[in-house]
């Protein structure tokens, strides 16, 4: 019964999320990374949304590294990190006896003793306290890459910072000048792209197809943490777009730093991650999504984007999604759900000229006002409308 409870509670929980939340927590659940973008004038909120998210719903340090076309390799890899905790000088008692300081063996009074004896104190000396005080110095920490990171504007770096950026992801080191740098076993990387959609924030093609999911906010929607005026509790109705209800969804504080009792510990998180792993998926479903991967590869409109990564993540975030709707098998809505998250900032249009039917006499003309306005959203959506799911 109690482990029955414990499950509604976590049910509850993730029930309670927004959007920008439950991203971060499907990106925990698989140990991956992602990318959110949004408006560009609503960036710096988005970003400080985050952080708070980061602080308040699961209890992780957070850094911003905002990302310009002068930025460095080594501006990019010292903005990783947490500031080391400071220098504490102690004045404490020394455990070394001084030259002046009585000794402990037996002296014979009767023998012969100098005025200047090393062994026998000088008269007065005693009065000037046994334990001579001393300065002691505890060493400061070393500084330590933040839980999460989120890196503004990294389109904007150079190819060779984000290069960097998908090294660190890769091996989660990071080498500096002085040291080598080792990420957290609660690590994720968030890119913070300012973008009028989804289907137009990208970083560089490497970096871009190892993110696991992304996601487009809309300003409109609010940011939940910062609507509530840094510690005012409100209540948020809302439909998010991972299909689980937001009910109730409050901040407590503005404070970045760590909460000591987050939202989802890092055993909840586990817990979830342990049940995704052991979600059973039916061949008929596993047909309908090996479907979808086909029908995007050859859709008219799409160039490039459906990746072998591509589909690894596909599997593991429809996995992922089940326990959060309290299953333990694969239904074919989180099939749909899930290639639009993983494939929104992979699939890449392509150039009218390039189009296929190009290649078998089609006009250029004609081809022109197909593709017109068409983004990887409509491509997707027009995929799930073509292939048919199983009953």
């Amino acid at each position: 019964m109690a482990a029955a409870g414990d499950d509604q509670l976590l049910q509850q929980k993730v029930h309670d999320l927004n959007d920008l939340e439950l991203a971060a927590l499907l990106s925990l659940i698989a140990r991956e990374h992602c990318l959110i973008s949004t408006s560009p004038e609503a960036v710096d909120e988005l970003t400080e949304e985050l952080r708070l998210i980061a602080a308040r719903t699961f209890g992780l340090s957070s850094a911003v590294v905002s990302c310009h076309a002068h930025t460095t390799l080594d501006d990019f890899a010292t903005a990783l990190l947490l500031a080391p905790s400071p220098q504490v000088s102690v004045r404490s008692g020394s455990p070394l006896r001084t030259r002046h300081q009585a000794p402990h063996h037996h002296h014979d009074p009767s023998g012969p003793a100098t005025a200047g004896s090393y062994f026998l104190p000088k008269p007065g000396a005693l009065s000037r306290g046994a334990i001579s005080p001393s300065i002691s110095t505890v060493a400061t920490s070393q500084p330590l890459i933040a839980n999460v990171i989120l890196a503004k504007h990294l389109d904007r770096a150079p190819r060779a910072v984000q290069i960097q950026a998908l090294e660190l992801l890769r091996t989660r080191r990071i080498f500096t000048r002085t040291s080598v740098q080792t990420a957290p076993k609660q690590f994720l990387f968030i890119s913070v792209l300012s973008a009028t959609s989804g289907g137009r924030a990208h970083v560089t093609p490497h970096l871009n197809d190892f993110f696991y999911l992304a996601h487009w906010h809309d300003p409109e929607d609010g940011f939940y943490y910062l609507d509530d005026g840094y510690g005012q509790t409100t209540h948020h109705e809302t439909e998010d777009i991972y299909g689980v209800s937001d009910d109730d969804v409050a901040s407590t504080s503005s404070d970045t730093s760590p909460d000591s009792q987050p939202v989802f510990t890092e055993t909840e998180i586990a817990l979830l991650a342990q049940l995704s792993r052991q979600v059973r998926v039916d061949v008929d479903v596993t047909r309908y999504q090996m479907n979808i991967i086909s029908f995007l590869r050859t859709h008219r409109a799409v160039g490039s984007g459906t990746t072998p990564t591509a589909t690894k993540h596909f599997e593991q975030l429809m996995r992922s999604l089940a326990p959060l709707h309290g299953l333990d098998y694969v239904t074919p809505s989180l099939v749909g759900l899930a290639a639009k998250k993983v494939y929104l900032h992979r699939i890449k249009m392509v150039a009218p000229e390039k189009e296929r039917s190009m290649q078998w006499g089609s006009e250029l003309a004609a081809v022109e006002p197909i593709l017109e306005g068409l983004g990887p959203e409509d491509v997707i959506d027009d995929v799930l409308g073509l292939v048919e799911a199983p009953h």
